[in-house]
């Protein structure tokens, strides 16, 4: 597939580049920063562009899907607003552009920890960040859209670098916990189950989530 990886550089987007492009996919890699990418594949092209000043429509015209591993700038003074305003870009253009299947990182603050209770509801308001308040919004943005096929993968509360086992386990709505009490999920991990469901769509216009 040719899929268009927003925020390909990032913490969790630079594995799902490397996942894609071990795969065999044709990844454009829509970043602020190209001087972060090292990777050399004849498969990956790196594109310089920042998705709040340029057309989202244009950018990835002729992709079969697109990845939104999008996050505001962590320097910015309004992480929130500018987080929106991002989402709301990638959304229009997406759809602007004609390509149905849009798959966002999601965060694991909206997943609930008990019927009607959402993880986010029971952190501190110093816990509480403008990154999770607008990933928050992004997901209610999404459950609006009828357009799109879109998905939102919310991993586990903890998310780390670590070992790519190909195995997790899938939930919905609900944050997933092994025996032990623990909410865990590799990066690499994450990005396996990005592009199965990828490959292998089971959760069009629906959120879900992994952890062991």
């Amino acid at each position: 597939m040719r899929i268009a990886i927003i925020g390909a550089s990032g913490f969790i987007g630079s594995f799902i580049r490397d996942e894609a492009l071990a795969r065999g996919h044709q990844v454009t890699a829509i970043v602020r920063h190209p001087e972060k990418i090292t990777v050399q594949n004849p498969r990956l092209t790196v594109v310089k562009a920042d998705i709040l000043r340029d057309k989202v429509d244009e950018l990835v015209k002729g992709h079969d899907a697109v990845i939104s591993a999008y996050s505001s700038s962590r320097s910015g003074s309004d992480i929130y607003n500018e987080h929106i305003k991002g989402a709301k870009a990638i959304i229009s253009g997406v759809k602007k552009s004609g390509i149905k299947r849009l798959l966002i990182v999601g965060g694991a603050a909206t997943l609930e920890v008990a019927p009607g209770v959402q993880l986010i509801d029971t952190m501190s308001p110093e816990q509480v960040t403008d990154g999770m308040l607008a990933t928050k919004e992004t997901l209610y943005m999404l459950r609006k859209e009828k357009k799109l096929e879109w998905t939102f993968l919310s991993p586990a509360a903890s998310i780390t670098a670590g070992e790519r086992t190909g195995h997790y386990r899938v939930g919905k709505d609900q944050l997933l916990k092994n025996k032990e009490g623990e909410s865990k999920i590799s990066t690499q991990d994450y990005a396996i189950a990005m592009l199965d469901d990828l490959e292998h769509p089971q959760h069009i216009r629906e959120r879900f989530t992994v952890a062991y």
